[in-house]
């Protein structure tokens, strides 16, 4: 019988491990590092061992509406897209309003975690913690491990010959705070990923000359969408993913390619990815385009070879007295406190879990590994429904397939992953069939059938509107009774934050939802019916 639970991390993961258990009637203990709650999000001057490491600059890439946890919305006055002072401040709010500071212990490393002897009877693991110079050991029924994945640099240098003989400086991302100290330089950013575009774009308003380096290119999308709209309320959508889903796939692929380069066509400015049809994450920048018109970022391929002053790339051309290179190349999955860490990565050094979250070879199921996914959508309400599922499954009440169909799930899973996202490897899924997956094994995914006989109106918000993480708190266990509302009023606390001055409106025909909604809607209630 699972009741007391560690979690490691008082991060947005391990919030909403310690808010479910409590919910749930467990008895969680936090386990934080740092002085604070908020992990990624709680800035520093300097980057801090063992810590997610931020710019000065960074602002959210998913908008106030979709990134919330699902039954504590953003204030009506923030903006869409926010700095992440007001993500922190937002997130240390939802620590406060569920009364969780309680439960964590700051300052305390967590330095070992392993099964008990009787594991296989029990379930148990010892979690060996450090706080002031004092080591403590302590048994728990179940472990929520909530560390994130944005903390160990991957910096390949074997990759880049040449490097060492390279005479300015050069360091990871992870190092980089702000523009001001290479003011008049010319800089290389190596990598672009959302890091590599936001230091590039930041740095061209100080340096001589920035370049940017890529060796496979990528989709470069803008938050502001169609109509001056967040882009995810109008991309991550319930009809979008069925109609992406019945599709035939070169059709799929065609639109999606199209859609991508609506703005501007991306080989005219050197983004294109080498996979055009990859579903791969694509980077958010707003400036990035402009900065590249503008003669102020040039994009560049791979580098090829380091001299001491220059740079050899890929197609042949050097580029001469380069002063620094930051080298946005992402990061390494690490979980130092695991004595055993073959229990996470239990193959090939990858990252074989069932449904993302449990190892699925364990003789008792009382280990989840929360926010170890990517996807277009937002990580909040994702780690928020991760952790409704992990603890159900600790109580005993999601009931988990054999060891082999866990297996088995997990490689078809992986087919798939190599089919959309051009690897196997990668911790990239889709946002709403990943949360509908979740949702539906503990009862809470929103049944649109019922919607749209009891509650037509809130049925087309569901179907057609944005996937808003409020639909998980619509029925089953957790209904949350602001849901509705919530959903029904998303667009009214999304314009709030752009209609700061009144303006004369614009005259519209009649609205193209309730179009749509007439050819569509038949149609979507015979594919329910049917299937």
């Amino acid at each position: 019988m699972v009741r007391r639970v560690a979690v490691v991390g008082a991060g947005v993961s391990g919030l909403a491990a310690t808010k479910w258990c409590l919910e749930e009637g467990l008895e969680p203990i936090c386990f934080e590092q740092s002085e604070d709650v908020g992990g990624l999000w709680r800035y520093t001057d300097q980057a801090e061992e063992g810590r997610a490491s931020i710019y000065r600059t960074v602002f959210t890439n998913s908008c106030k509406e979709m990134m919330c946890y699902s039954d504590f919305p953003f204030p009506d006055d923030h903006p869409n897209y926010m700095h992440n002072a007001r993500v922190q401040h937002y997130i240390c709010k939802y620590a406060e309003h569920f009364d969780l500071r309680r439960h964590i212990q700051f300052k305390t490393l967590v330095t070992k975690v392993k099964k008990c002897p009787d594991f296989s009877v029990t379930g148990q693991w010892e979690v060996v913690t450090q706080r002031d110079g004092k080591e403590e050991t302590a048994v728990f029924d179940a472990v929520m491990v909530c560390s994130g994945h944005h903390v160990y640099p991957n910096l390949p240098l074997a990759d880049f010959p040449g490097i060492q003989k390279f005479k300015g400086c050069y360091f990871h991302s992870r190092e980089y705070k702000e523009p001001e100290k290479f003011r008049g330089k010319k800089v290389l950013v190596v990598g672009l990923g959302n890091s590599g575009c936001d230091i590039a774009v930041e740095l061209s308003t100080v340096a001589s000359q920035v370049y940017l380096s890529s060796r496979s290119g990528s989709w470069v999308m803008s938050r502001v969408w169609d109509n001056g709209y967040p882009w995810d309320m109008l991309v991550i959508t319930r009809f979008r993913t069925w109609l992406g889903n019945i599709l035939p796939r070169a059709l799929s692929d065609w639109l999606y390619v199209r859609g991508m380069n609506r703005f501007f066509k991306h080989e005219n400015f050197g983004l294109m990815p080498l996979n055009r049809t990859s579903r791969k994450e694509p980077v958010f920048n707003d400036d990035l385009p402009s900065r590249i018109a503008c003669g102020v970022v040039v994009m560049k391929p791979n580098v090829k070879e380091f001299r001491e002053t220059s740079v050899l790339f890929q197609d042949g051309t050097v580029q001469d007295d380069v002063d620094a290179v930051v080298f946005a190349t992402g990061y390494s999955y690490s979980y130092p406190f695991m004595e055993d860490d073959s229990i996470i990565k239990s193959r090939d050094n990858q990252v074989t879990l069932y449904k993302g979250i449990l190892p699925p070879q364990l003789e008792k199921p009382t280990m989840a590994v929360i926010g170890l996914v990517q996807s277009l959508g937002p990580i909040i309400p994702t780690v928020d429904l991760q952790c409704r599922w992990a603890v159900k499954v600790f109580q005993g009440q999601c009931m988990l397939p054999p060891v082999s169909e866990m297996i088995d799930d997990v490689d078809e899973k992986m087919g798939k992953k190599l089919k959309w996202y051009g690897s196997s490897t990668t911790l990239q899924t889709d946002y709403i069939a990943y949360m509908d997956e979740l949702a539906s094994a503990i009862g809470v995914k929103p049944n649109v059938l019922k919607l749209l006989l009891t509650d037509p109106w809130l049925a087309l918000e569901v179907i057609f509107g944005p996937c808003s993480p409020y639909q998980f708190r619509l029925m089953g266990p957790g209904k949350w009774n602001g849901a509705r509302k919530a959903i029904l009023t998303q667009w009214d606390r999304t314009l709030q934050a752009t209609r700061t001055r009144i303006t004369p409106t614009t005259p519209t025909a009649f609205p193209c939802l309730a179009v749509l909604a007439m050819f569509v809607l038949p149609l979507l209630l015979l594919t329910t019916l049917y299937f």
